[in-house]
């Protein structure tokens, strides 16, 4: 009768402890949550209940093993699996809580600047990201090296280990030097603020957002929904587009190709009315002028701001659409065309030209459509 009760009592006796004193752990942290409404600290911190009540149950459960007398012939190596568990166990609510404690801290920090310094919280929340998995990263190789420590042949091997880690360093280097250069280019770009997370950017000529960043890899998500993935040593070692780099205005331009007849000054008025009916318009600047000419048309430029990049986008392409459907229903003869007149000759010069070979055909001579019809 003692044999079957001794295990029940260690083994029921850790299960009902580890769920009392985890229920307690996580009533304090709620009543806490709710007295400190200006974080959310103890609230996150409540995530980490599963690996502290799994930390709890594997650390009663290995200490009173030995107690219940159950299973005594693989008693050692029970005792080795409940020891890595406990090691999983508390690497993992170390993860946990350091998690916790990045992301309050990123979510006061974004709360208290989000309106005046949004680039900052950008930046901030990229370099949050990348020490979580640092960290993760740096807890995980310790929690492994720990649990192989635990067995015996191991430890007897640690000083041959630690005696070749200079070669097995070099070798390791040169195999993954690639992996190597991304893992310090995603550190080079969460700490020298190259791009963020949010961040507008133009790479290969694709437009799109950073959406994620991590220590090898970045995802661009492109305005059409697809996904960009590129090693992060490209934007270490390659010129790219930020236009979310210091302020996020913008300034765009539209230009179209117009007969040397357009009514500029009447083109500028009708700018500013669709600026101001542009809700996407920002209110800043705004300009046209002739930019370029040639023997058949000139160039226009119409210059918009805007306070981002979807915005500017917005911009140009009411500017475009309303801008050319105002020139043909009111100015058609603004629009390009192809000149068919005959050429002007100077004073004195004989316009008969060459000779014709005898039968040859008189050229033809396109009519001009009278100017008047057009603008009528």
């Amino acid at each position: 009768m003692e044999n079957l009760l001794r295990p029940l009592i260690v083994i029921g006796g850790s299960v009902l402890l580890t769920l009392v004193i985890g229920w307690a752990t996580d009533l304090l942290l709620r009543k806490a949550d709710e007295r400190h409404g200006g974080t959310s600290l103890w609230g996150l911190l409540r995530r980490a209940r599963v690996p502290y009540q799994l930390v709890l149950f594997a650390a009663l459960l290995r200490g009173s093993y030995d107690q219940a007398r159950l299973l005594t012939d693989f008693r050692e190596g029970i005792g080795q699996l409940l020891t890595l568990l406990l090691i999983g166990s508390a690497a993992w609510l170390a993860v946990a809580i350091a998690g916790s404690v990045v992301e309050a801290s990123y979510s006061r920090y974004a709360s208290s600047r989000s309106e005046r310094d949004p680039a900052r919280v950008r930046r901030v929340r990229t370099q949050a990201t990348l020490i979580m998995r640092v960290v993760a990263a740096v807890v995980g190789v310790m929690a492994v090296a720990a649990m192989l420590l635990t067995f015996p042949a191991m430890r007897a091997a640690g000083a041959s280990l630690l005696a070749s880690a200079g070669i097995l360093g070099i070798v390791a280097g040169v195999a993954a030097q690639s992996t190597l250069s991304n893992l310090f280019a995603g550190l080079q770009i969460a700490f020298g603020d190259m791009v963020r997370i949010g961040d507008t950017v133009v790479v290969d000529g694709e437009w799109g957002t950073v959406e994620e960043i991590t220590l090898t890899f970045l995802t661009v998500r492109t305005w059409d929904e697809r996904r960009i993935t590129m090693p992060v040593s490209y934007f270490t070692s390659k010129p790219f587009e930020n236009w979310s780099r210091g302020t996020p205005q913008m300034t765009g331009t539209v230009y179209l190709q117009l007969d040397h007849s357009a009514p500029l000054e009447a083109m500028r008025a009708r700018l500013q009315d669709i600026l101001r009916g542009c809700p996407a318009w920002d209110g800043r600047a705004w300009d046209l002028c002739v930019t370029d000419s040639t023997p058949n048309t000139m160039e226009v430029r119409a210059l918009v701001t805007a306070k981002d990049a979807d915005d500017i986008w917005t911009v140009r392409v009411a500017v475009r659409e309303q801008l050319l459907d105002w020139l043909v229903r009111e100015h058609p003869y603004a629009l390009p065309r192809v000149n068919t007149a005959e050429a002007l000759l100077p004073p004195g010069v004989n316009g008969s030209g060459p000779a014709r070979p005898a039968g040859a055909p008189a050229p033809r001579r396109a009519v001009e459509p009278h100017r008047g019809a057009e603008r009528g």
